[in-house]
């Protein structure tokens, strides 16, 4: 005799072949309509983010392009003022190509955090204490973590600002050279020695750039009291003339060398200034040029570069021995 299962022994909520149908037409929500809101919202936040961007770089096209008072007809390449409008050209496009870079990302991160809130909803997990759990451990981190946050909001600022970028020379305080990259969060400086600084952002409280716009070459000429200021004057701006009117130099000097003056008086030497303004990165070049010449005008003028003194006493020990001997 055959056994013959009873019926009951079965899973009555499980679907058979005559009640699958009613079971996918019970669960067609399920189904169907949470996993295609899922992809809508996918495609919805594809597409917002595509026209953010789009948006983004109309904003830094707009931005790269000069306004109307700067575009001078007639501008001649290679003098002072168009050095100048090249550097300030330089430095609206990286400002302007940094604020595209920073607001992408955040655009992105924030589609990104909202895509993914509604996903979980659609899901069914209930985002309340999700958030509350994030709120909670992201307190905890910015606790721990301040000095981080503090780099990377130092870094945002930095960039959107354009306090520095890469190639300028720089002074950080310790680290002195020229910056190699620049982070959200770490400055890499390469000092005259070779060596790489590490500088995090939160860190530099204050910045000297060499690099922007223009420099100033600043020679400091020592002469002896006996010459004459007068030809002294005249051999440093013949100098300076002859170096801004070199091929060699030509769009290095943004206006003629200018003698300041008698910038000291010391105890064996009179100081005299020249000064010039140049180009970007170039003023220690000019100004060893600058030295050269000099050095030539002041000899062939027969002016004596003067040289430090000083004093010697001679002590006599035979005529001590002779005034000891009379005295006693």
């Amino acid at each position: 005799m055959a056994y013959v299962p009873d019926r009951s022994t079965f899973d009555a909520s499980a679907p058979t072949a005559s009640a699958l149908p009613d079971w996918a037409r019970d669960h067609v929500t399920t189904l169907i309509g949470v996993p295609l809101r899922i992809v809508l919202i996918v495609i919805g936040v594809v597409l917002v983010r595509m026209v953010a961007k789009r948006a983004i770089t109309r904003v830094v096209q707009r931005i790269l392009q000069p306004a109307e008072h700067e575009r001078e007809p007639g501008r001649r390449p290679g003098r002072g003022p168009a050095v100048l409008h090249r550097d300030r050209n330089r430095a609206r496009e990286r400002r302007a190509r940094t604020i595209g870079s920073v607001l992408s990302s955040i655009v992105s991160v924030v589609l990104f955090a909202v895509a993914v809130a509604m996903v979980l909803d659609q899901i069914g997990i209930a985002l309340g204490p999700l958030l509350a759990s994030a709120g909670v451990v992201g307190l905890a981190i910015g606790f721990g973590a301040q000095s981080l946050v503090a780099d990377y909001l130092s870094g945002m600022l930095i960039m959107i600002e354009d306090q520095y970028g890469v190639g300028d020379s720089v002074d950080l305080g310790e680290a002195v050279g020229e910056v190699e990259h620049v982070g959200l969060r770490l400055t890499h400086v390469r000092d005259l020695n070779g060596g790489l600084w590490h500088i995090r952002n939160g860190e530099i409280l204050r910045v000297r750039n060499d690099s922007q716009e223009w420099a100033r070459a600043v020679l400091d000429v020592a002469v002896a009291y006996e010459a004459d200021l007068d030809e002294v004057y005249r051999v440093l701006e013949e100098a300076g003339r002859s170096l801004r009117e070199d091929p060699a130099y030509k769009g290095t000097l943004l206006e003629d060398p200018s003698v300041w003056g008698v910038q000291s008086l010391d105890v064996d030497k009179v100081v005299v200034r020249l000064a010039v303004r140049t180009a970007p990165l170039q003023q220690w070049a000019v100004t060893r040029e600058l030295r050269r010449r000099v050095k030539d005008g002041l000899d062939a003028a027969d002016i004596e570069i003067p040289y430090p003194q000083r004093a010697a006493w001679l002590r006599n020990d035979d005529a001590s021995d002779g005034a000891s001997a009379a005295s006693g």
